[in-house]
Parts: structure tokens; C-alpha cells; sequence
């Protein structure tokens, strides 16, 4: 018999992360990463692919409406900023000092924390 395990997927984009979008409308600008989607490899990204949303009126809504919003984005389209550097970089991993896995930039070799 064959064994699925349901193992969640190691991505380079944590929610707090600074992205810079590499394709897309938006390309070329930066965000703050709000949420993360690992089941779809989705990030939601402040500021990023905005949409405009019709909105029903509700009980806590009566005026309803038509409201913009963050849509998300495929995470091969985010590329993580290097905090001590300011510029786009791919990621490592590699053992800490407690001996867990840390991420790096692969640009300066500076330990990314988060």
C-alpha cells in the first residue's frame, strides 16, 4: 500500500516578511506579508494586488458598498528583501547555534530572524 503523508511544505515567505514582487501588475514594488496560504502557496502582501470588492449591506455593514482589498499572490512571484541590505535575495538554510534550522540571505550570509 502507498503512504501519503500530509506534510506541510517549507516555504522562503513567512507572514511579518518585506517581499518584493517579481511578475505581475505590481512588479517591482514591495510589501509587508499579512497572511500565508500553504495549502495553495498564496501570500497576501499590504498594499499588493488590490481589488475592488462589491459589498453587500449587512447588520454591521448598512451602508454596504464598494471597497478595496489586498488579493493574493503566488508565492514564486515574491522574492524575500534582505533586511541589511535592502535589496531582493534568495534564501538558505542552514543549523543554528540552538541547532535549529535558520534562514540566511544568500547575498551577505546575514541570518534572517522570524
Amino acid at each position: 500500500m502507498e503512504r501519503k503523508f500530509n506534510k506541510q511544505p517549507k516555504l522562503h515567505i513567512r507572514t511579518g516578511d518585506t517581499v518584493k514582487v517579481l511578475a505581475g501588475d505590481d512588479k517591482g514594488k514591495t510589501g509587508k506579508v499579512l497572511s500565508v496560504n500553504l495549502e495553495k502557496r498564496r501570500a497576501v502582501v499590504e498594499g499588493i494586488n488590490t481589488v475592488t470588492k462589491h459589498v453587500k449591506p449587512t447588520a454591521t455593514n448598512p451602508q454596504g458598498g464598494i471597497e478595496k482589498r489586498e488579493a493574493a499572490v503566488h508565492i514564486s512571484n515574491l522574492m524575500l528583501v534582505d533586511p541589511k541590505s535592502g535589496e531582493a535575495t534568495r534564501i538558505g538554510r542552514k543549523l543554528g547555534e540552538n541547532g535549529k534550522l535558520v534562514r540566511y540571505s544568500k547575498k551577505t550570509g546575514e541570518v534572517i530572524n522570524g
